[in-house]
């Protein structure tokens, strides 16, 4: 390759190895601002002068590709973003104002090398889901231009779908990160709340605002947010990124929530309730048992997203501009945010109170399931039909979204299928907040096993696995021989503390195993051996590292967490005991296993 080739695809692995072979960012970079500049979608508001984007290209030409993470990438910025150097517009020019710097998830991409080529078309105001709400124009789906392409963040998705870009932010409240990215083939990370700062971000609801992220792939959206993510204490709403919980790496079991068949709505589409079927088969064949999910909490607390008072948000954002310029917002925007001043203080607390009581009743399925997968969307509408039934239409695309940032929760929009129209269809898999890497691991698998081209450009997939962005694993796994055992007197132990169960496996053949004296509960207990020694049933259980130490605090001597040798040779913490505590203890070893041991004294 040399020094001018241009790269076929702009995903991150595609994109290193051209610079690798010699590509240098200036010619990359003349390249996509005409590109871009030539664009029919209306994804782009704005765009850097040609002299300034190529002086900051070329910048990068003297630098070692290897000594930045985000080296010469090209990225697009929501125009309710701040990026120095732009008027930032939220979709609305009288509102445009000119910005010193540029909001710190920006500022965070600029100082990793990433280069912004400008400013992209939304919902004005981040209000919608469709893309239709600006006056710069209706954006058009990168894939077929009179299907809408989705929003607010229209245009960050169509520029990366349509190759202008490696990666774009977006802000997503309702699922303007979701939404967009599933009507144009791309991932859209919903990060949980606060992990991404949103000082720089004109708001829309300030208390469940998240900046999102487009890319082509998953470990793309992974590398992005290990460089954008970043505690900010000038931001009241930032919040440290906390270890996560469960990860799901191949080979490891887990379970999904799938929402009853009567909660799925696909508002009268005949080819998406067929393709989410598959969907759910995928994720079974990448390791996931399926479990039926009653959606009903989720739903109800959707309608208070627009049916409550959150409403009030919008218009706070926006109500010195709105009051002296009303006819300067988009009309349905205006009604919407207008009609967010007649809330009062009865009916927010009254709200408030209904959606404690409804996050109760949607958290208790992690108790049952690890994460939950839904159609992104039930239906992909044209811009004609959004313009004729704005908001009924918003209203049904926001069914599997709104929902997501008044429970906290993190979530990932993953391409599924095309359609038989050449639309794609999509699905997002949520989980609770922080789980945002475990979400980006499983969709890395998830893509893999698609076969699904990269956004709009029918370039294949590269392979590869996600650089976890230094983030310290929230769980700890036991190995458990006794009484804990699943169905066994003290298994509540572990449950009670949000435990799982990871599998059953074997030791090695290194322990004597023998029934404790004393109880109940009846104990046994593992010594591990020199010689004569048998290989003894266990199970494996993962539990949140905040739980563990009271675990352990519960455990009576002569027992102990200590190292467990398995019989593939890894370690374990698990239970071990103390050769002191074998007084008047029963060899039970050939029994091989605590369970065979009850067994023969019930029969006995």
């Amino acid at each position: 390759m040399n020094a001018t080739t241009l790269p076929a695809s702009l995903d991150l692995a595609t994109l290193a190895a051209a610079y690798r072979a010699g590509l240098k960012p200036s010619a990359l970079f003349a390249h996509l601002h005409d590109l871009a500049a030539a664009d029919d979608h209306r994804a782009w508001i704005s765009l850097l002068p040609r002299s300034e984007l190529l002086a900051r290209a070329a910048a990068l030409d003297v630098v070692d590709p290897a000594s930045l993470p985000l080296y010469g990438v090209p990225f697009a910025v929501k125009d309710n973003i701040d990026l120095a150097g732009l008027p930032t517009t939220a979709g609305c020019p009288d509102y445009a104002y000119d910005p010193a710097d540029s909001a710190v998830v920006v500022a965070r991409l600029l100082a990793a090398g990433a280069i912004p080529l400008g400013k992209t078309n939304l919902d004005q105001f981040a209000t919608g889901l469709n893309g239709t709400r600006s006056p710069y124009g209706a954006c058009r789906n990168a894939f077929k231009p009179e299907f809408i392409s989705g929003g607010s963040s229209s245009g960050s998705a169509v520029a990366v779908a349509a190759g202008q870009v490696s990666f774009s932010l977006g802000t997503d409240t309702a699922g303007s990160g979701r939404v967009p990215a599933a009507f144009n083939n791309l991932i859209g990370l919903k990060p949980s709340c606060g992990v991404l700062s949103s000082r720089g971000v004109v708001p829309a609801c300030r208390s469940l605002d998240s900046v999102s992220i487009f890319t082509l792939t998953a470990a793309d959206a992974a590398a992005v947010f290990a460089v954008a993510q970043a505690f900010d204490a000038e931001d009241a709403y930032s919040r440290p990124l906390a270890p996560h919980g469960r990860r799901f790496p191949a080979g490891a079991p887990f379970r999904f929530g799938v929402p009853r068949r009567e909660q799925l709505a696909f508002f009268g589409d005949a080819e998406n309730p067929a393709l989410f079927d598959a969907a759910v088969a995928r994720l079974t064949a990448l390791g996931g048992t399926p479990v039926d999910l009653d959606f009903s909490p989720f739903l109800e607390t959707a309608r208070l997203l627009y049916g409550g008072p959150w409403v009030a948000e919008r218009y706070h954002a926006i109500k010195d501009f709105i009051e002296r310029q009303p006819e300067s917002v988009f009309p349905v925007t205006r009604e919407i945010t207008l009609g967010g001043a007649k809330a009062t203080a009865v009916e927010a607390f009254d709200a408030a109170y209904r959606l404690k009581a409804l996050k109760r009743r949607c958290d208790a399925v992690w108790q049952d399931v690890d994460l939950v997968i839904t159609p992104t969307a039930g239906l992909h509408p044209s811009i004609a039909a959004v313009e004729a039934e704005p908001l009924r239409i918003n209203t049904d695309l926001g069914y599997y979204t709104n929902f997501m940032n008044l429970l906290d929760y993190a979530a990932v929009a993953v391409p599924a299928a095309m359609r038989s129209d050449g639309l794609p269809f999509g699905v997002t898999l949520f989980a609770p907040a922080f789980q945002d890497l475990p979400l980006l691991e499983l969709a890395n698998r998830w893509q893999q096993e698609s076969g699904l081209p990269l956004g709009a450009s029918g370039q294949p997939l590269p392979t590869g696995e996600i650089a976890a962005p230094g983030v310290p694993d929230g769980m700890l796994r036991v190995a458990v021989c006794g009484a804990h055992l699943s169905g066994l007197p003290l298994n509540w132990q572990l449950t009670q503390r949000g435990g799982r169960l990871i599998g059953a496996v074997r030791s090695a053949p290194e322990y004597r195993f023998y029934a404790l004296a004393g109880g109940p509960p009846l104990r046994p207990g593992m010594l591990r051996v020199a010689s004569g020694g048998a290989a003894i049933e266990m199970e494996i259980w993962e539990l949140p590292a905040r739980e563990f130490g009271s675990f352990v605090a519960g455990i009576p001597a002569p027992l102990g967490i200590g190292k467990v040798k398995l019989a593939d040779g890894s370690q374990v913490s698990g239970f071990v005991c103390e050769s002191a505590g074998l007084d008047g203890a029963e060899d039970i070893t050939h029994f091989a296993g605590w369970r065979s041991w009850l067994a023969s004294r019930s029969q006995a």
